[in-house]
C-alpha cells in the first residue's frame, strides 16, 4: 500500500481529514531537508501513473497540488498541467516567493484558468526586522497572491521555541514562527502573526476578492465576505504618510495611512 494512502487513511481514523497534498516540497531544491530533486516530467509521471490512479481506486478525495516551489519557474506547473492524463487528477498548483515575482501565479492561471492556485510558504527569519517583514510580506504574500488568483496565503511556520526548534537535522535554524513558545505558560507573538492577522481576522473562508485600484505607493486587495462586509487591505510602500480615498457604492471616505505600514478597513 502506498505510503501516501496509508497516511491519509491513518489520519482519517484519528478524525483528521487531509485536504490536499503535494508530491514534493520544493522539488527543484535538493539541498532542502528533507527534500528530493524531482523535475516536472518526473512529477507529471508520478501523478499520472501512480498517485492519481491510487487515489481514484481508493476513493480518496484529497486534492493533489503540483510544484510547491518558487515563482521563478511557472513553467514547471504548466508542463504538468498540459498533460491531460496527469491534469485530470490535479486540483492546482502551489507557489513560494524566495525567487521570482508573484505575478507568476497569473501566468499559470491564464494558461489553466480551471485549476486552482495556492500560496503555501514564505518564512520570516531571526535576522529580519518587524517593519520590513510586515510590509514586504503584506505587499507580496497577502495582497500580491490574492491579486494573482491564489485561494490562500500561508506563512511558514506556526510556532517554535527560543532556539528556533524543533526542526529536522539540517533544517532551518533561524525560521521564526508566528509565535515563540518560551514555556508552558508563556509565548510571544512575532511578525508573521500580524502579517496573517491583517487578513485572517477579517476575511472568513468563502469570501471573494473584488476589484480594487492600485498606485505606485499603495498596494490593495478588497474582499466581499459572505456576511456582506467589504474588507480592504492597504499597504503603504512609501516612507511618508499617504492620503487616499476609499470609494464604494457611491460613498467616499478620506483616509491617511502612515508610511511603511499596513491597515485593514471594514465597511
Amino acid at each position: 500500500m502506498p505510503q501516501s494512502l496509508k497516511y491519509i487513511q491513518g489520519m482519517k481514523k484519528e478524525g483528521i481529514i487531509i485536504d490536499a497534498v503535494t508530491p514534493q516540497n520544493e522539488p527543484l531544491h535538493p539541498g532542502n531537508n528533507p527534500s528530493l530533486y524531482m523535475p516536472s516530467e518526473q512529477q507529471r509521471d508520478f501523478i499520472k501513473n501512480h498517485l492519481g490512479p491510487v487515489f481514484k481506486t481508493n476513493s480518496i478525495t484529497t486534492k493533489i497540488v503540483v510544484y510547491d516551489h518558487n515563482c521563478n519557474k511557472p513553467e514547471y506547473a504548466i508542463d504538468i498541467l498540459k498533460d491531460s492524463e496527469a491534469g485530470k487528477y490535479i486540483d492546482g498548483s502551489a507557489f513560494h516567493l524566495y525567487e521570482g515575482d508573484i505575478s507568476a501565479l497569473s501566468t499559470v492561471h491564464n494558461a489553466f484558468p480551471d485549476k486552482n492556485l495556492y500560496f503555501t510558504e514564505q518564512w520570516t527569519g531571526s535576522k529580519g526586522t518587524f517593519t520590513e517583514d510586515l510590509n514586504w510580506h503584506t505587499k507580496n504574500v497577502i495582497i500580491g497572491s490574492m491579486r494573482n488568483w491564489s485561494k490562500i496565503a500561508l506563512e511558514w511556520n506556526l510556532a517554535n521555541d527560543p532556539k528556533f526548534a524543533p526542526h529536522t537535522d539540517g533544517g532551518c535554524t533561524e525560521c521564526k514562527g508566528a509565535i515563540t513558545v518560551s514555556d508552558s505558560e508563556n509565548f510571544t507573538r512575532n511578525v508573521s502573526y500580524y502579517i496573517i492577522a491583517h487578513a485572517s481576522k477579517f476575511i472568513p473562508a468563502g469570501s471573494q476578492r473584488i476589484a480594487s485600484t492600485q498606485t505606485d505607493k499603495l498596494s490593495t486587495a478588497a474582499f466581499k465576505t459572505q456576511f456582506g462586509k467589504i474588507v480592504l487591505i492597504v499597504q503603504n510602500d512609501n516612507q511618508a504618510d499617504e492620503n487616499f480615498n476609499i470609494k464604494f457604492a457611491g460613498k467616499t471616505a478620506a483616509v491617511t495611512i502612515s508610511g511603511r505600514s499596513t491597515a485593514t478597513y471594514i465597511f
